[in-house]
């Protein structure tokens, strides 16, 4: 959703600094490689995100929801019926860098500068100068910005014009008389996915005696070779070419090149894939590996007694609002699990009711999304009191890291206590599942943001229990910002 330009600027810079990061050199950032990145796309600078434990008033900028530039000065005059705007520049400009103003929509090209009533082309920093053909909603003490750098622009556009990339191919063309037109491609390189490509491709042209100008093999050859708007290049072309033929239109040539090189391009897709590197541990004999991850999951289900045991469908609560004076004693027998934040286990005065409730049901302490250090010791001060105290069958865990949480709070954990993730895993596929498996989850729910297809996908191999969010308020997002304030 970026332009190239941004894709070459901040690639360009980001390689610079992880190279720079990789080499014995002092690891400084330059002042102009910081405002190249800003120039090409910023929303207001940056902030500290959700890294700082205070909350960041910073996170959301106000004043623009799009790309604002730099910032470049306030309008100091401005002639309306002349279109004149004078601004002292805090960037420097030149003619065909784009500006923005901060009661406008658009944005303007520049295409007149002038200083002191003399036109110029370019200008420098702390610089009072005149932009002329400027028309619009503007008022003294507007904010301008620089929107786009024509030099930046230029810089990026060359060096994303001159490397490209492009895999070698091999080809024999053949053009004789009374047979259809043909290529035949083979790779030209070492590249795996290309090894066994062997692409026969032909056009139903059929070549004719030539009249007057034959046909010749540097013509065929100068029209094979176009594959500048694809990834390919012909590296090496044979021709075979029968004496004193003739092809009526030579766009046939560029159909037969491009035709055949798309069938490159299907057969590419169609055998890339990516395969699991590393093989899960077969620790404590889970199950046994072989080549298929998924047909594994079928053996394991098959062979395993257990599973059938997980065919009824059971239903967990989780009680986001806990109410002082109701009776949870009444609560239907049907649930089965009930899942409680971590807050109320804090607070004495729901004392009763975590203990009717962890008596009558599988109750689950339920870990928020974000554990900050505050709240991480609130944690470790009040976790292994609430196991003693109530009956706690195991943990709703938000994220990864509460499993390292968990483990440093209880030895043998998943001996003695069962581990849920929650939807806030987005589980998507059987590799993850299987991962999780090894780390000794007992179930996952599924995400809410899963399509139709992968949620039959996940639900079509029993190797964890799953559990799905049927009813209830799901959380927009959780982020360190006051939205109020």
């Amino acid at each position: 959703m970026k332009s190239p330009e941004y894709v070459a600027t901040v690639t360009r810079i980001y390689r610079k600094y992880l190279n720079l990061a990789l080499s014995n050199n002092p690891y400084i950032v330059e002042e102009s490689d910081k405002k190249a990145l800003l120039q090409v796309f910023n929303r207001g600078m940056s902030s500290s995100g959700h890294l700082d434990n205070e909350p960041n008033k910073n996170l959301v900028f106000k004043e623009k929801p799009n790309n604002m530039g730099l910032f470049l000065g306030n309008v100091q005059s401005y002639n309306k019926n002349r279109g004149l705007l004078t601004v002292k520049l805090r960037e420097p400009i030149q003619i065909g860098d784009t500006i923005s103003l901060e009661n406008e929509t658009g944005s303007y090209t520049i295409s007149e500068l002038m200083e002191n009533d003399k036109n110029i082309l370019e200008t420098s920093i702390g610089q009072v100068v005149t932009i002329g053909r400027m028309k619009g909603n503007i008022s003294c003490n507007d904010k301008i910005y620089k929107m786009s750098s024509k030099e930046l622009s230029s810089f990026a556009k060359n060096s994303y014009q001159k490397e490209n990339r492009k895999i070698p191919l091999n080809c024999k063309v053949t053009v004789k008389k009374g047979l259809p037109i043909s290529i035949h491609i083979t790779p030209a390189n070492s590249i795996k996915l290309y090894r066994n490509l062997n692409i026969q491709y032909e056009l139903n042209v059929l070549p004719i005696d030539a009249k007057n100008k034959p046909l010749e093999k540097e013509t065929i050859r100068n029209q094979i070779s176009k594959t500048a708007s694809t990834p390919y290049h012909f590296k090496h072309i044979k021709i075979d070419l029968d004496d004193n033929v003739f092809i009526s239109k030579l766009s046939s040539l560029n159909e037969l090149r491009r035709k055949s090189l798309e069938q490159v391009q299907d057969y590419a897709i169609s055998h890339c894939f990516r395969n699991c590197s590393e093989e899960p541990s077969t620790t404590n004999n889970l199950y046994p590996m072989k080549d298929n991850i998924l047909s594994n999951m079928r053996n394991y289900v098959k062979n395993d007694k257990d599973f059938a045991k997980m065919q009824s469908v059971k239903i967990s609560v989780l009680l986001n609002y806990i109410n002082l004076n109701f009776d949870y004693s009444k609560l239907s027998h049907e649930i089965d699990n009930i899942y409680i934040p971590l807050k109320f286990f804090v607070n004495k005065k729901y004392e009763k009711i975590l203990k009717v409730l962890s008596k009558n049901f599988d109750t689950y302490i339920y870990m928020p999304t974000i554990i900050r250090g505050n709240y991480k010791n609130l944690f470790f001060a009040n976790a292994e009191s609430s196991v003693k105290k109530y009956e706690i069958r195991g943990f709703v865990i938000s994220n990864i890291c509460n499993i390292k949480l968990l483990n440093d709070l209880f030895t043998d954990l998943d001996k003695y206590f069962k581990l849920v993730t929650n939807y806030t895993f987005n589980v998507s596929n059987s590799h993850t599942v299987l991962t999780l498996k090894r780390l000794g989850i007992s179930r996952f729910t599924l995400s809410p943001e899963l399509d139709k297809s992968t949620i039959h996908s996940l639900c079509d191999y029993n190797y964890l229990q799953k559990e799905l969010i049927v009813y209830g308020r799901i959380p927009l997002l959780n982020m360190n910002y006051c939205l109020l304030r």
